[in-house]
């Protein structure tokens, strides 16, 4: 596997806004918490696609903490970045924060971690350049990465034995 030089978080960092409209809300006027991840998911890919300039695929959602309710005819604006890489895989930082359009008035309304793993066109994991932290709050992030890290590994060993456990038959068959 080729090694590629280093870059630096901000190298990676991407920002999408939307205006939430009534489509978008359920029926107490806040955007739909799967929305929300929808747009997580697709701003988190173009932050690890941009650093590793390879296909990028979502290995895990280590959580979405949602922090305030995001409102229609708000504005949410989504920022990420890589935080972390390990040999094939990066993690990437997502903050959404709304806009209340007329006041201008903005508010962090959630937070969350993604791990994605780099594949060539054949499907096989390729190395991921090293990512290089320069600011405090991105050294921050790059601090706490391997306990994350460690949890993540601990939480996916969980879900393949759940998985294991139950197998693909119906709650409702009979053992």
């Amino acid at each position: 596997m080729k090694v590629q030089p280093a870059k630096f978080c901000k190298e990676s960092r991407a920002v999408k806004t939307a205006l939430v409209l009534p489509p978008d809300t359920n029926h107490y006027g806040t955007m739909f918490g799967g929305k929300v991840m929808s747009h997580i998911d697709d701003i988190a890919a173009i932050a690890a696609t941009r650093h590793a300039r390879t296909s990028m695929v979502t290995a895990s959602t280590d959580s979405v903490d949602f922090l305030h309710p995001i409102r229609k005819d708000h504005s949410v604006c989504l920022e990420a970045f890589v935080t972390w890489t390990k040999r094939t895989s990066v993690e990437v930082f997502v903050k959404i924060v709304a806009e209340e359009m007329l006041s201008g008035e903005r508010t962090l309304c959630a937070t969350s971690f993604l791990t994605f793993v780099a594949l060539d066109i054949n499907g096989e994991k390729q190395m991921v350049p090293t990512v290089v932290p320069e600011t405090e709050l991105e050294k921050f992030l790059f601090d706490g990465a391997p306990e994350r890290a460690r949890k993540r590994l601990a939480k996916r060993k969980q879900s393949k034995a759940l998985a294991e456990r139950f197998g693909t038959r119906s709650f409702w068959q009979v053992e």
